[in-house]
């Protein structure tokens, strides 16, 4: 097989021209072309815009093809090892804990489970169908569910998301990953997409049909069960105890794989409270902005533009300004709309989401500063989400109540004068905003970095400080302010505690998320093996 790369075709281009394209570079008949498969594809827009390929190609007479051709875009498949799981071990009397059906727990229990190992997965909030239809009672009506929410449920934080699965990290688990998701419902395009991403919708399905496939390996799934406390004995986990539908219990446990996710707070308080060593790590907070899918489209893709042959466009920005700050995108959601994402009760936290189609009017994403420990305001571990927890108050006090965000227009935010309402571009978060001017509700380090970043930002994407985008506050969990230790076999200072996932500050995203899950799992076969021996 030969790797064709950088083939680089007009929007609309089909897969004859794609053919007709790489029999040029090779230098044979098409005919000789005997298969071609699509390995990725992206969208170069820097200067012109191109969709770009690399395909694998099956050709006549390999070796006279590569002596004749000498592009440097060619060269021969090298066949990379896939991920090989565990082989079966056998089950325990007590059969490990994941706790969190995030991305870290569900790829945790899915490598145990298909190790033999019939682990005990705890959710603290419903099954996705159930969490479904909670959230949007609360966006519609402002009526939070502290147990079931964007933030706790089926899926974590993820499934109310972009379901974006593009990371800078590379490992050879993250094709498993991708192929485990459509396998379960997810669209084949995460397969060769640059960027990919599933959509909120197929998440749903895909996340159904991964719960199946559990329950047929044989883990025990247990929704609306909290972990609330640890026993252990002499430096080793013994047990947990769980609170459940009918109050709490005691579930003997000697393996833990802790997912906590970002926004378990009380969990965070309880693992301080048991002596658990923890550490402030380093995070961000900033507002959503939103602007026209149609403007942004414009101005990257230019007479490209609403092209059916073109994904709507998206972007990733940052600057690093004199005063130390950096301001950044995150979590970037085209075709998407702002969501509430609070978790608890008197609180305003911001979102981003979308669904696969990504056809909705606004294109909107996180704009954050970087956060120091001389921001907090305290000191010890747990001071970062103190910090968190008084901005999404103050949101939520400048938002009037019932869980209304406040919000204000670019140009006035930047005037510093307080917005009255909306220009051309409508906000998208429910319950709804209160027009108000920011500087109110959030620390003047963020308002002075973000009326410094937004100038530079947009010079380098047209439109992105329009004066009628809109900022929406507050977005402060773009990730966890809490790191949990743990060594080189993944346990923390308690000996059968495997702190995981972006919650436990080893992940960033669905995929990264995934891919730590599925490594402490490991682990975990590698311990019961040696025991067996």
């Amino acid at each position: 097989m030969l790797k064709i790369e950088n083939i680089k075709l007009a929007p609309g281009a089909d897969m004859a021209a794609l053919s007709a394209e790489a029999a040029r570079i090779l230098k044979v008949r098409e005919k000789d072309i005997l298969s071609l498969r699509i390995l990725r594809r992206s969208v170069d827009a820097r200067e012109d815009v191109f969709l770009v390929y690399t395909v694998e190609a099956a050709v006549k007479d390999e070796a006279a093809v590569l002596r004749r051709c000498r592009n440097k875009k060619v060269s021969r498949v090298e066949g990379r090892p896939g991920y090989l799981p565990p082989s079966p071990v056998p089950a325990p009397d007590i059969p490990p804990v994941v706790v969190g059906a995030g991305p870290a727990g569900l790829f945790a229990a899915l490598v145990l489970a298909k190790a033999g190992l019939r682990p005990i997965l705890l959710e603290r909030g419903r099954p996705v169908e159930q969490r479904k239809a909670d959230v949007e009672r609360f966006w519609s009506a402002g009526e939070l569910d502290l147990t079931s929410n964007v933030q706790f449920g089926e899926g974590g934080a993820g499934a109310f998301s972009d379901g974006k699965l593009n990371t800078g990290t590379k490992d050879i688990r993250h094709r498993f990953i991708l192929e485990q998701l459509v396998s379960c419902g997810a669209p084949e395009d995460i397969l060769i997409d640059a960027k990919p991403h599933v959509g909120t919708d197929y998440l749903h399905t895909a996340l159904r049909n991964l719960r199946r496939e559990l329950l047929d390996l044989g883990a025990d799934i247990r929704f609306e069960s909290q972990l609330t406390d640890l026993d252990m004995q002499g430096g080793q986990l013994t047990g947990v105890t769980v609170t459940g539908p009918s109050g709490p219990y005691a579930l003997p446990c000697r393996r833990l794989v802790l997912c906590p996710g970002h926004s378990a707070r009380d969990t965070f308080e309880m693992l301080y409270d048991r002596g658990i060593p923890m550490e402030a790590k380093p995070f961000a907070v900033g507002v959503r902005i939103e602007q026209r899918q149609a403007d942004c489209d414009a101005a990257q893709y230019k007479q490209y533009a609403g092209h059916p042959g073109l994904p709507v466009s998206t972007y990733k920005l940052s600057c690093h300004l004199p005063n130390g700050r950096s301001a950044f995108s995150f979590c970037v959601c085209p075709g998407g709309e702002v969501v509430a994402a609070a978790s608890e009760q008197g609180r305003v936290v911001t979102n981003g989401m979308s669904e696969f189609a990504r056809n909705r009017e606004n294109i909107n994403g996180a704009l954050l500063v970087n956060v120091t420990p001389e921001d907090l305001g305290g000191e010890g571990p747990l001071a970062g989400i103190a910090f968190q927890r008084r901005l999404e108050a103050s949101a939520y006090a400048l938002g009037g109540g019932g869980y209304r965000a406040p919000a204000q227009r670019v140009e006035d935010f930047l005037s510093r004068r307080p917005s009255v309402g909306p220009g051309r571009v409508t906000p998208s978060y429910r319950p709804g905003v209160t027009w108000t001017d920011l500087h109110q509700c959030l620390p003047s380090f963020v308002t002075d970095t973000l009326e410094a970043a937004l100038p530079i930002l947009g010079r380098k994407l047209r439109g992105y400080d329009a004066p009628d985008a809109v900022l929406t506050a507050v977005e402060s969990r773009s990730s966890s302010p809490v790191r949990i230790p743990r060594d080189e076999t993944y346990q923390s200072a308690l000996r059968g505690l495997y702190p995981c996932g972006e919650g436990a500050g080893y992940a960033g995203g669905i995929l990264s998320a995934a891919a730590d899950g599925m490594r402490c799992a490991e682990q975990i076969c590698i311990s019961y093996v040696k025991e067996v021996k």
